[in-house]
């Protein structure tokens, strides 16, 4: 469909946009958000020009089903807000407004224009470095699309007339199903150097190849990730493994050397070359895109704590050995310090971090199943987690036991087998406590 639609629609003026009609696409209405539509003819109602744009006009032209629909217009975010009862501004870096109609958000963002020609203001100012902090500049259709990413993302389409406008090319790259970025890549990479994980996220969700020019910066410039703030950082972590397609970004991830500025304990394990830490997190983002694509549900603390457990065990190990700690004293200060350690890449929220640390501890109960102990492990409100745990354990091939098949069992049986299950269980030694020392007694310890 694509390479026909280039070939016969030339743009009139070489500035202007490549233009198709309504009846050389097969975008449909009906696999249009209905509420995005209406945003769009509501602001041309009150004199604004508007277009749905970005990611799901480039969607609907490869046949998917966009869950997200973007508008853009030459509104101002104060002037879209008097419009919409229900719009919000938000954002600092980069002002929009968030429309809701029912529990549908649409995104309405004002075409931007180019930070290069104003003077560094409230609208506009960059780091030291070069990384855009704020960029508010507006202005018209075309230089809207010139800032924007890749060219595949700077597609507009006109619900009132089906018109798809293309002002950098995009259309070719998606017949060559190849991700380009717009602009010099450098310079591009340098003030928003989440463009490089976008780049990776995208080529992975399509599909696609990264053109040359593309590529190369990002092998060259992965550093500019650590100007990146860690709460940012997370945000993106999250696209990068609950899109559905966490395998192919992580092996993107480490082939471009951006691992190391999210998870940099489990990027000094795999480029250690140990292969128990890359069968599991292997595993991990596997299951977690069988989980995606089944509409199931994925917690980000899940993923946490399979990223974290290799460079985790790697510190018990090294606070046994070195420093003599028994295994929950050591576990205590490891945990304590790969978070402390993480925390300076990614933030990690409350709502994750304390599930995280509970998944990890569970680890123990779990393998202590004597007496009433397995009971209570079953009621702790983390154990399904904490199960599948074990289970992404024993599938990167840690001998435990057989406790992952134990535990699968004991919930499936009635209460007289589980009884049985307990009582066959090999006797396991307690740990010796140690004796403190008596020495003299002191007029406090007679008080």
């Amino acid at each position: 469909m694509l390479k026909r639609l280039y070939k016969i629609f030339k743009p009139a003026d070489p500035a202007g946009p490549l233009i198709i009609p309504e009846r050389e696409h097969q975008i449909s209405e009906r696999d249009i958000s209905k509420n995005a539509a209406r945003i769009v003819e509501q602001l041309k109602k009150a004199g604004f020009d508007a277009y749905l744009v970005g990611g799901c006009v480039r969607d609907l032209l490869l046949d998917g089903h966009p869950k997200d629909f973007d508008v853009a217009t030459d509104a101002t975010p104060e002037e879209v807000k008097k419009i919409f009862r229900s719009a919000r501004i938000i954002g600092r870096r980069f002002r929009i407004v968030h429309v809701r109609f029912g529990r549908e958000i649409t995104e309405v963002t004002t075409f931007r224009g180019h930070p290069g020609k104003t003077k560094p203001g409230a609208d506009h100012t960059k780091s030291d470095k070069g990384m855009l902090l704020r960029d508010n500049v507006y202005g018209d259709i075309r230089s809207d699309a010139l800032r924007r990413d890749f060219t595949v993302n700077a597609l507009y389409y006109a619900p009132d007339n089906g018109a798809i406008l293309d002002y950098a090319g995009g259309l070719e790259d998606l017949q060559k199903r190849q991700l380009r970025i717009i602009g010099d890549p450098n310079a591009r990479y340098k003030e928003d150097p989440v463009r490089m994980l976008r780049a990776v996220r995208f080529a992975a969700k399509l599909g696609f190849s990264l053109t040359p020019e593309t590529e190369a910066p990002i092998r060259e410039h992965a550093e500019y990730m650590a100007d990146i703030p860690p709460a940012r950082r997370f945000e993106e972590v999250l696209k990068l493994f609950t899109s559905g397609y966490a395998t192919a970004v992580l092996k993107q991830l480490e082939e471009y050397g951006l691992l190391t500025y999210l998870f940099p304990g489990a990027a000094a394990c795999l480029q250690a070359g140990d292969t128990f830490s890359e069968r599991l997190i292997y595993a991990m983002v596997t299951n977690t895109d069988k989980r995606i694509r089944s509409q199931k549900r994925v917690t980000p603390a899940f993923i946490y704590a399979a990223m974290l457990w290799p460079p985790l065990q790697n510190k018990i190990h090294t606070l046994m050995t070195e420093h003599k700690l028994n295994h929950h004293e050591a576990m205590q200060q490891a945990a304590s310090g790969v978070v402390g350690e993480q925390l300076a890449y990614t933030a990690i929220p409350k709502r994750f971090l304390i599930p995280m640390r509970e998944m990890w501890a569970l680890q123990q109960r779990l393998a202590r199943r004597e007496g009433r102990r397995a009971y209570q492990t079953l009621e702790h409100p983390r154990f399904r987690a904490a199960y599948d745990f074990v289970l992404l354990r024993e599938e990167a091939g840690e001998k435990l036991d057989g406790l992952g098949l134990w535990w699968t069992r004991f919930q499936d049986v009635d209460e007289d087998e589980r009884e049985t299950m307990i009582a066959n269980l090999p006797q396991q030694k307690r740990p010796r406590r140690r004796r403190r020392k008596s020495g003299p007694a002191t007029p406090s310890d007679n008080a």
